[in-house]
Formats: C-alpha cells, structure tokens, sequence
C-alpha cells in the first residue's frame, strides 16, 4: 500500500459535466451580447450611467400655465371684440355717407324747386305789374274823359289826398308788389292786417293787430263817399276777415292772399262789404 492511500486529497472536487455545460452556455450567451453591443457602438464607449429625472409639476408651475392659458384666452377674446368694433365703424361710417348722400340730393332738389318758385312768382309780379299799369292808364283815361265831359268826377282823385290821409296812402301804394304771409308785420311780407296797421303808424295812429278790431274803429262810412286813406272791410264790421286801403280813384292796396301778394285793384276787382273813416 502506498503512503500516501491513505491522506485525504486537497483537490476540490469535480463539478460534474452537466453543471459545467449550464455555466459554459451562460457565460457564451453573456459573452455574444457584450459582443454585439460593443460591435454596435464605439469601441471606446463608457457605459451610460447618468439618471434623467422627469420634472415635477409643483403648485407655482402649474399657476403659472393657468395664468398663461387665461391670458391667451383673453387676447383672443379681445382681439375678436376689436374686430367687431371695427366692423361696426365700417358700417356706420358707409350708413352716414349714404345718408349725407341722399341729404345732398334732397337738398339740391329742393334749391332746385325753390329757384323754380321764385322765377315763377316773379315772372307773375311782373305780369301784375303789367297788369296794373295798365288798369292805372285805362281808369286815368276814363276819369280824364268824365272831367271833359261834366266838369268833374264823382271818383275820389288820390292826389287830392294831404296831410296823414297821403301818408297811409303813399306808404301802402309803396309796397305793391311785396310777399303775402300770414301773420306777417313787414317790412318786405305782409298779411291784410298787418299792412294797414303799418301805413297808419306813418300818420302817427296806432290801431289793434287783426282786421275784426281795426274794422271797429272809427266811423262807419259809405262806399259812395269813400276818401284815400278809409280802411274797407269784407264780412261785417264787428267780426271782419280782411282789411284794405282805399287810395282814391276807386282803387284800393291790399295784402289779398298768398298768390298775388300785395296789389292796387279796382273797388270792381272784389267789392268790399263797407268801409270806416279814423282820420
């Protein structure tokens, strides 16, 4: 027997070949991944060690995006409203020049008819006027031939008017051909009224505004013996609607109506219902 059968054996003991197989397979499988991921990147390259952290949404980061989203909301809202201002202006500013438009038209049509108007009424005067001298030379003529004939006439001669009686007269003769308007005292309109209170006021006697009062005044006096300067009325006495001027020669001056104005017209023009003497 040998001396040494019987010392037991320092060597480990052998791992069987199955175990040694398992760990061979394993450490291949370690060794080929290693293998790809060094053929894949640098041959130098350090392993990645370094952590990201995601950031936290704290309480002053999430105040500060609803402040942000709040005021983008509002420039937005305001930037609509400005647009609707906007629209709005455009709009008015198109109405009123439409309007100062059709202003302009209306106004241009109406200086138009008024211009139209004035000729008119003055192509009228003129024809009054015509009118009138004419009756002037036809009633001169017949008063001329009377006097030839008998000596004398039993018409009133305006002429023979003096003193506050050719005052009135002068004054009314002198505004012949002036506008009639209601309610009109002078100088250049006038209404019925309105004219024979004026002519009055020449001789210094001031008589009431409507015709009804200045009809009441004085004494009453026959057409037959009618002098210049008599106020003749139509209607009654007490409630008359309309007032003239007797200038002699049987005419009168008065502020008839609108349409012919102030005229000289014969007594047979439109007799009147009678007549009162103030002087």
């Amino acid at each position: 027997m040998s001396h040494t059968a019987h010392i037991p054996s320092h060597r480990k003991p052998r791992r069987s070949a199955s175990k040694l197989s398992l760990r061979a397979g394993v450490a291949g499988g370690v060794l080929s991944t290693i293998a790809v991921a060094g053929a894949a990147g640098p041959a130098n390259a350090e392993p990645v060690t370094e952590t990201i952290e995601m950031p936290t949404l704290n309480a002053d980061l999430s105040a500060d995006l609803s402040s942000a989203v709040a005021a983008s909301a509002e420039a937005t809202q305001q930037v609509a409203l400005d647009e609707e201002l906007q629209a709005q202006e455009d709009a008015a500013a198109a109405k009123a020049a439409k309007e100062a438009k059709k202003a302009k038209a209306e106004a241009e049509r109406k200086a138009e008819a008024e211009e139209a108007r004035r000729k008119a009424e003055a192509k009228a005067e003129a024809a009054e006027r015509a009118s009138r001298s004419s009756e002037r030379t036809t009633l001169s003529a017949s008063v001329g031939s009377s006097d030839d004939n008998d000596g004398g006439g039993s018409s009133y001669d305006s002429s023979q008017a003096t003193g506050s009686a050719a005052a009135i007269v002068a004054f009314a003769r002198a505004q012949v051909g002036d506008a009639y308007v209601m309610g009109s005292t002078g100088p250049n309109s006038w209404d019925c009224s309105g004219l024979v209170q004026a002519a009055y006021r020449q001789a210094g006697i001031e008589l009431p505004r409507v015709s009804g009062d200045q009809s009441s005044r004085g004494t009453s006096v026959s057409l037959d013996n009618l002098q210049p300067g008599d106020i003749l009325y139509w209607g009654s006495r007490s409630n008359s609607y309309h007032v003239a001027i007797y200038v002699g020669g049987g005419m009168f001056v008065g502020a008839q109506n609108p349409s012919t104005g102030v005229v000289e017209r014969s007594l047979d023009y439109d007799m009147p219902s009678g007549a009162v003497r103030v002087l």
